[in-house]
Parts: structure tokens; C-alpha cells; sequence
């Protein structure tokens, strides 16, 4: 009888974990969907309103000259043995001093790091990439290719190309998850993590499967499974809709910081204007749901986390949340006033900040190696 029973319950559970994924991928699809219908109808508008215009986009040929900016630092390139894949960075500060590794979100590129390459150039070797699919970084093709343990593995293999074993690792947005998954993943590499507007992986999957509001705020995310729709989506009206991340008064740069200057929005239409470079973009999100939840979790490392108290894409309440998964010191700052892209846009506060964090505990001669 309790051979039964036990084989019961394990039937039970099995049904009942099989309904669970159900529902989950019949809701991820089923939001697809809904996001599909949208953008279909936002489409058929710009048609009606701008016939002439909407599918009217242009590839930037020649790069605005503040990517050549040498105050910034040096382009340098670097090809892998293991991916066989070339990654392009921006480099300042003296060889052998500290690393300090930046990773973008986006949709952007190195570019994003200009205030912070300038700022910690006198105490670090600093460098900024651009990660695979993004940039002069190579691209590759399949949707495979931006999956989480190859994108970890990116920043492992290009830590050591530097000839370094450990650094400090600061991610914001999409280059955050990375930087999360590569602190737990490698936690002997990270002497302090530092993430900006990036909740931890777990956290932000629980917490948006338990809050249709932030469920809304990631629409995007099922929008973006699509195949080459988001791409044109993105593209119409010269790029319309990527102006507007950057620019809008409800998403962009400059509400109460530093506004993004035409010359600066040039720069990521260099960019993200190339062939391929919006696929190589949005195959980081296409991959998301196959990849969680995640089977580690902890961070040993000490973490900052900065946070825009006015993002108009993450809830604030996550970002406290991610103290249940870090097993070291965590400080949590939110700056009023400041958006999702807080690098840009309070750029002096997230470097004060940033100083601060660096200078507590070990001090910053824990960083050599």
C-alpha cells in the first residue's frame, strides 16, 4: 500500500510540474501574441500617417567623431581561441594597474562607459566591450550562439586574454545579468561586482511571474522572440523607436541629468544602423526563457547596486530583493530623478558612488593581482 501511495505522489508531482511548464511557456507565448497585435496596429498607423516614410531607414557610413575620441581611450581587438569570435574594447589607464571590465545593456555599445573610461582611468586599467553581437564585436548568426553560458564564457576568456585572473566587473541592464551570472559562475574572478539597473536573474524572473506591472514593463521581452518583425519594427522611420529609448520623456536620457546630444544619438545609430547589428541585439532576449531559472544562484562577491529610481522598464521593489541571493557585503543605492541608462545620465553620481564602494573594505589594493 505505501509503494502505491509513494508512487502516486510521484505521479503527481510529475503532472503537476508538467502543467506548471505548460503554463509557462502558454503564457510566454500567449504574450507574444498580444505584443504581435500591438505592433501590428502601431505599424498599420505609421503606414497611414507616414506612407512615404516609414520604411524609409538609412545605414550610418562614417562613424561620428566622438567614437574617435582619444580622451576615451585605444580600440583594440581581440580574437579567441575557444568561440574563434574577434571582440573589440576601449582601453585607458596604465597596463598592469587593477582591471576594471564594463559591460553594456541595450541597445547599446562601449560608447555607453565614456563617462566612466574618463573617470577611473587613474587607478584602473579600465576597459569597456562590446559584447558578442554588438559593435565591431564579431556577430554570430544563430540564436544559439546568445546563450547564457556562452556569453559567460565571452567574459572569462576576455579577462584572461587581458592578462588578468580577476577584476572588478560592472554591468548595466543586459551587460548586469551577464555580470550577475558570471559572479556566480566564477565568483574567484570578481573582486567587487558593481550593476546598474539589473536586478539579479532569479529575482527578476520571480518577481515578474507574481506582478503583472512589471510583467507590462516587459513586454518587450515577448516582442522580441518574434523572428525579423522587432528588427523592422525598430528600423521604420529611420529608427524611430530607438530614438525614442534614449530620448522620450517617459524612457529617456536627461530628465533631471545629462541629455544625450545629437552627436551622442549618432554614435548608437553607427552602431545599431549596421547590417545585422539589430538581430545581433535581440538575440540576447531571445534566448532568456530557455535559459531560467537558473540552477546557481548565490553571489560571494561584495555588490553595489545602483539604482534609477525613474526606469521606466524595472520595478524598484527588485532591487532590494536581490540582498536574498548575495553572501557578502551588498550596498543599494536609488538615485532620484534618474533613469534606466543612470550611467549616462547621472554620470557623476554613479561615479562618486562608485569611488565609494571601491574604497570600503579591502581598499583598492585588493584588486591587483
Amino acid at each position: 500500500m505505501a509503494r502505491v501511495l509513494h508512487n502516486l505522489l510521484l505521479l503527481l508531482i510529475g503532472l503537476a510540474l508538467k502543467i506548471r511548464v505548460w503554463g509557462y511557456w502558454s503564457l510566454i507565448y500567449g504574450y507574444c501574441a498580444l505584443c504581435s497585435v500591438v505592433a501590428l496596429l502601431k505599424l498599420w498607423w505609421n503606414i497611414v500617417l507616414r506612407p512615404t516614410t516609414t520604411f524609409q531607414w538609412a545605414i550610418r557610413e562614417t562613424p561620428p567623431a566622438c567614437l574617435n575620441d582619444t580622451s576615451l581611450g585605444t580600440h583594440c581587438y581581440v580574437r579567441i581561441k575557444e568561440s574563434g569570435l574577434r571582440f573589440h574594447y576601449v582601453a585607458a589607464g596604465e597596463r598592469g594597474k587593477p582591471l576594471m571590465l564594463f559591460l553594456h545593456g541595450f541597445p547599446e555599445f562601449w560608447f555607453s562607459w565614456r563617462y566612466q573610461l574618463r573617470e577611473f582611468k587613474s587607478e584602473f586599467r579600465v576597459v569597456a566591450i562590446d559584447m558578442r553581437g554588438y559593435g565591431e564585436s564579431d556577430l554570430p548568426l544563430t540564436t544559439e550562439s546568445y546563450r547564457f553560458e556562452y556569453l559567460v564564457t565571452d567574459i572569462k576568456d576576455i579577462v584572461e586574454y587581458l592578462g588578468y585572473n580577476r577584476c572588478c566587473l560592472v554591468g548595466h541592464d543586459w551587460g548586469g545579468t551577464i555580470a550577475w551570472l558570471f559572479a556566480i559562475h566564477y565568483p574567484e574572478m570578481v573582486t567587487k561586482l558593481i550593476v546598474l539597473n539589473c536586478p539579479h536573474p532569479s529575482v527578476f524572473s520571480d518577481y515578474a511571474l507574481r506582478h503583472p506591472s512589471q510583467l507590462l514593463k516587459s513586454s518587450h521581452f515577448f516582442f522580441f522572440q518574434l523572428p525579423r518583425f522587432p528588427e523592422l519594427m525598430l528600423s521604420i522611420n529611420d529608427f524611430k523607436a530607438l530614438k525614442a529609448l534614449f530620448t522620450s520623456r517617459s524612457t529617456g536620457i536627461g530628465r533631471k541629468g545629462r541629455w544625450l546630444t545629437a552627436e551622442d544619438m549618432e554614435a548608437y545609430l553607427y552602431a545599431l544602423s549596421q547590417p545585422g547589428a539589430l538581430t545581433g541585439a535581440l538575440n540576447y532576449y531571445r534566448n532568456v526563457f530557455s535559459s531560467l531559472p537558473l540552477s546557481q544562484n548565490h553571489v560571494r562577491s561584495p555588490v553595489l547596486l545602483l539604482w534609477g529610481e525613474r526606469d521606466a522598464f524595472l520595478e524598484q521593489e527588485m532591487a532590494e530583493a536581490c540582498r536574498l541571493y548575495i553572501r557578502n557585503h551588498f550596498r543599494l543605492n536609488i538615485i532620484s530623478g534618474a533613469s534606466h541608462w543612470l550611467q549616462q545620465d547621472q554620470p557623476d553620481i554613479v561615479n562618486t558612488l562608485i569611488w565609494t564602494f571601491l574604497k570600503e573594505g579591502e581598499g583598492r589594493k585588493s584588486y591587483r593581482n
